[in-house]
């Protein structure tokens, strides 16, 4: 994915219609990296999402490993929103994934006021997927 979280900022600003973002995220899904096939199980499912939400965890070595993500899902607008969790969490080191403030992005991006209750909560389910594997990183080298 070649669009980083700063970028998805200013493109949101640039953009003033919803509609107009909606379809934005919805591209942003399209440019995901394809996701394994054989990573399509119960053991990367998100719970908590309404839509089917698939997330793989890559983690690098050292005391502060670098983690990558992948993920997916069967609906459009939610696929690009893993878009838009992946380009906030994937390829950083595992504390600086636990320093990240996601309420202050959403509200950023608006998203916060502009998702159905369903998709804000399958997104914070991501958010907290994403952290309990930092944190699992972290407590494994220590």
């Amino acid at each position: 994915m070649t669009q980083t979280i700063d970028d998805i900022v200013t493109d949101f600003d640039v953009l003033d219609e919803w509609e107009d973002r909606y379809r934005y995220v919805i591209d942003l899904g399209r440019d995901l990296k394809p996701y394994p096939e054989d990573a399509r199980d119960a053991a990367h499912k998100v719970q908590g999402c309404v839509s089917q939400v698939w997330l793989k965890t890559e983690i690098g070595g050292g005391p502060d490993p670098e983690i990558i993500f992948l993920g997916d899902s069967d609906a459009h607008i939610v696929r690009g929103l893993v878009a838009i969790v992946l380009a906030l969490y994937s390829g950083r080191k595992a504390s600086e994934i636990l320093a990240i403030d996601p309420e202050g992005i959403l509200k950023t991006l608006g998203l916060d006021e502009h998702l159905t209750p369903q998709r804000s909560n399958g997104l914070r389910a991501m958010i907290r997927r994403i952290r309990v594997e930092a944190q699992g990183a972290l407590a494994a080298v220590h």
